[in-house]
């Protein structure tokens, strides 16, 4: 990047962008000021036209880089086209349909652009009301898409954008074949946009299917984790894991946490201890109802729960607003996990910071995440003292470790005495 260049990237503002009035205004309500790295260098180009190509980590905003100019672009033309969906974004993971339909809403709230996210786990007949009532955008997961499309429900013959988030996760969910299958059903004259967090072989491959000469762009730190976030690691045994987060979540009380465990019994074990020591805090997984699973997502964003404890369902994609720490209470077995999970804190401006505990059996674990991210964590080091002293400070009623401590210490005075 020349200076010229990077002078004119620092100073540019969203108020410089030929975007409408309206998107401005609003994105100034909003608090967007400056474009990201991935905003400037995206929306120019999806303006003038073009297939994008991007790679940006997680928290860079990367939704509002694809939504302000498409909003833009479906309200300038919006007079002019037949009614449908002009604009299709197909996601992952139902959280995440809700949560960039909602970022579409918001930037778009001073025009005329309808949006809709569409996903499983609700019933379908007020989706189809809402459907054949108009919409403009529609935020799909591919299961509840194909169902409504093989109904006749949703009718794609209008699309103009089709867009790809978070494609990596896609893969790894098992739907490429839904992705190569829903050209059938849209335009072959459209522009498209694929996001993804990672790169990969199968990414390449499946991005070069879907578009056409596109811009390629890639924002890749050296660490991939972003720098408003500390990241750091403590040395705690499997067993001791659920008293340093009681010690933790106690001593930072009005602090917004979230808790990553491995499993969904794990995630109900933490929570039950966690009630065991007069911590209110709420378990989020795959097998809890959908609308619960927003509901309990809704209340953990206002502040009516403080600590939530999730598997990686909610480590991709959800952007929860003042997230002041995050707890890798299970090492994740997979490393790009690692830094989408410290993503969900630190967003923005913001700084967060996130805490793993590693036991034992978790070091090559960590070993893998360091590898991927080329940089080492920092470890966060405890005096054994310290260490017994956060034991011995729980609440929990079935731990009475001063008195195990008390009479280990006893026998080594009589092993003196022999």
């Amino acid at each position: 990047m020349t200076k010229e260049r990077f002078f004119y990237f620092a100073t540019m503002k969203f108020s410089d962008y030929n975007i409408s009035d309206e998107i401005k205004a609003q994105l100034k309500v909003l608090g967007f000021n400056k474009p990201t790295d991935i905003q400037y260098k995206a929306i120019k180009h999806i303006l003038n036209g073009e297939d994008v190509m991007a790679i940006a980590q997680t928290g860079t905003g990367k939704t509002a880089a694809f939504a302000i100019p498409t909003i833009n672009i479906l309200q300038k033309k919006g007079k002019y086209v037949k009614k449908g969906v002009k604009c299709l974004v197909m996601v992952p993971t139902r959280e995440l349909a809700k949560q960039i339909a909602s970022v579409y809403r918001e930037i778009g709230k001073k025009t005329s652009v309808k949006v809709f996210g569409l996903f499983g786990g609700v019933e379908q007949e007020q989706q189809i009301a809402t459907l054949n009532n108009g919409v403009d955008v529609v935020v799909a997961t591919p299961g509840r898409m194909f169902d409504l499309i093989s109904q006749g429900a949703l009718d794609l013959s209008s699309v103009k954008f089709l867009i790809l988030d978070e494609a990596d996760l896609m893969l790894d969910l098992g739907f490429a074949k839904d992705i190569t299958d829903v050209m059938r059903f849209i335009p072959q004259k459209r522009q498209t946009l694929f996001f993804s967090a990672t790169i990969s072989k199968k990414i390449k491959k499946l991005a070069y299917d879907v578009v056409k000469n596109a811009i390629r762009i890639q924002i890749s730190p050296k660490n991939p984790v972003a720098k408003t976030i500390t990241h750091t690691i403590i040395d705690v045994e499997m067993d001791d894991k659920r008293f340093f987060l009681e010690n933790i979540i106690k001593e930072n009380e009005e602090s917004k946490v979230i808790v990553f465990v491995r499993t969904k019994v794990r995630a109900e074990r933490v929570v039950a201890a966690m009630e065991r020591v007069s911590i209110s805090a709420e378990g989020l997984h795959g097998s809890i109802d959908q609308k619960e699973r927003f509901a309990i997502l809704e209340r953990f964003a206002k502040g009516e729960n403080k600590v939530l404890i999730t598997t990686d369902v909610a480590c991709r994609g959800i952007d929860i607003p003042n997230v002041d720490s995050v707890v890798n209470y299970d090492i994740p077995e997979n490393p790009e996990n690692y830094v989408h999970r410290c993503g969900r804190t630190g967003r923005g401006k913001n700084r967060g910071q996130a805490l793993s505990f590693c036991s034992s059996d978790e070091k090559e674990l960590v070993e893998a995440i360091e590898e991927y991210t080329g940089d080492k964590i920092d470890r966060f080091d405890l005096s054994k003292g310290d260490y017994l002293e956060i034991l011995d400070g729980s609440d929990d009623g079935g731990n009475n470790w001063k008195k195990l401590i008390d009479e280990e210490n006893k026998f080594n005075d009589l092993d003196l005495e022999w």
